[in-house]
């Protein structure tokens, strides 16, 4: 049985979006695909624009500017304390008086303790990330955001300050631009070059590789061809990833200690980059500076394994862990024929058949699911509970185990069910007060709800069990 035009629109929110919000089935229910497509027509769509918010190179001076001052003010400690040890052993005990003796008391670790500069600019991009995704109409974009956020992972434990300009800069203004734009401002971003070593790689045969015999680092170079463009085992070598490494040797970052107006920017530094001609997929590419290693980017953007690679993996997120494959050729297609066109990709995925079968087969990653039961509910957390519930369900904020990104795959998060559980729980208790219960099942999954959830929710036993039922319904829990 074909869900009606109310349920197509239940259908588009939560597997294309983030979720209804309060009136949101209602308010595209008569043409959910259409409602889609305008969203991704909007002007600046995807975009966060807050003067409050810093670059990622400022964000990163700052985090820098504010560990030296901490490292300075223990060596001052460490030199008053010895001082005064110098001073006291040549005191007679006439000399000495009670102050001069008195301990220093130091605040119990469990009193709360205020926010440094740094936590306080990442709590920012966090709070700007969630109004972004709680604002959204439907959040088809922002979903897009997501994706490619985690297709060029970095992690905040490695540029913790880095990472929400990061995606601000890298990502979301090429989201529903071309893949190749994306692509070299992801590739030659800090956060990236830092997240991957590049920027410390410099070319055996350099200038610099010569004289301070400092060797090749080849991280970048092969996880854009292996995670990144033409897909793990697929038409490179490693003499490929090798070559490749040596064409973007000499991208770094203007260092802080001595830059302290434009450190950690992006600057190519020529006599890191190895000379000479490389030639990586059979195609030579002359002696350049920068443009060599751009212009083999420019050529993996448009290359078919690349576009097979993509495909998959947008196919395999909006739809299936094994997608479809007459999917994966439509959108493969498309990026070829558009020369990587990302809102022409978007609109392959709203208009296939394949992206609106009523069966859903996508359990909802722990960001994903988060972030629709506060649409939902239609009230978000402070930055720190945000991070605090991240980390429990195991989809630690901005921060992946490793550069492949948070897995896609249901597998991966079935386990951690039992800790959803516990925090729908605790949203209920939250909320119970002020959310009606029914009204909760019917703006949240409205023709969605199967009546063993409807019987479910109608027999708990108060209304903070039905708003955790509503939560945890199996319909709730998948794209």
């Amino acid at each position: 049985m074909s869900l009606d035009a109310k349920g197509g629109a239940a259908l588009a929110l939560h597997r294309f979006g983030l979720g209804p919000r309060a009136g949101s089935i209602r308010m595209i229910g008569s043409d959910p695909r259409g409602a889609l497509l305008e969203e991704i027509e909007k002007p600046g769509a995807g975009q966060i624009v807050n003067a409050e918010l810093l670059t990622s190179a400022a964000g990163a001076r700052l985090n820098f500017a504010y560990n030296q001052q901490q490292q300075a003010k223990r060596i001052a400690a460490r030199i008053s304390a010895e001082q005064q040890k110098t001073t006291m052993a040549v005191m007679t005990p006439e000399d000495a008086k009670p102050e001069d003796t008195a301990m220093v008391t130091v605040p119990g670790a469990a009193e709360p303790q205020p926010a440094t500069p740094p936590q306080r600019n990442v709590n920012r991009e966090v709070e700007a990330r969630i109004a972004a995704a709680m604002n959204a109409e439907i959040g088809f974009v922002e979903r897009l955001v997501w994706f490619w956020s985690n297709h060029f992972c970095v992690s905040a434990d490695v540029v913790l300050n880095m990472v929400g300009g990061y995606e601000r800069e890298a990502i979301r203004p090429h989201v529903l631009g071309r893949f190749g734009d994306m692509l070299l401002a992801a590739e030659s971003h800090p956060a990236m070059l830092i997240y991957l070593d590049n920027f410390r790689s410099i070319g055996p045969m350099s200038v610099a590789g010569l004289i301070n015999k400092i060797g090749l680092n080849e991280n970048l170079g092969r996880e854009i061809l292996e995670l990144h463009t033409l897909g793990v085992r697929s038409v490179y070598t490693q003499e490929d990833v090798y070559r490749f490494a040596k064409a973007i040797t000499g991208w770094t970052i203007r260092p802080m200690a001595t830059d302290a107006e434009h450190g950690n920017e992006f600057v190519f530094m020529d006599r890191r980059h190895e000379p000479g001609p490389q030639t990586i997929l059979g195609k030579t590419y002359p002696e350049g500076g920068v443009e060599q290693g751009q212009a083999v980017l420019a050529d993996l953007a448009r290359h078919p394994a690349t576009a097979a690679h993509v495909a998959f993996k947008l196919a395999r997120h909006f739809s299936a862990d094994e997608p479809s494959p007459s999917l994966v050729e439509r959108l493969s297609k498309r990026f070829l024929d558009t020369d990587g066109d990302l809102k022409e990709m978007a609109k392959a995925l709203v208009e296939a058949p394949e992206t609106w079968d009523e069966q859903r087969l996508k359990l909802k990653r722990p960001s994903e699911w988060l972030i629709a039961c506060w649409r939902a509910i239609g009230v978000a957390p402070e930055a720190r509970r945000i991070f605090d519930t991240h980390g429990y369900l195991g989809e630690r904020f901005w921060r992946p185990s490793a550069p492949k990104g948070f897995s896609d795959e249901q597998s991966a998060w079935i386990d951690g069910l039992s800790q959803r559980l516990d925090i729908a729980n605790r949203i209920g208790e939250l909320v119970q007060a002020r959310v009606e219960p029914a009204e909760l099942l019917d703006n949240s999954l409205g023709p969605l709800a199967s009546e063993d959830t409807r019987n479910a929710v109608a027999r708990a036993e108060s209304r903070q069990q039905a708003i955790t039922l509503t939560l945890m319904a199996p319909e709730f829990q998948r794209r």
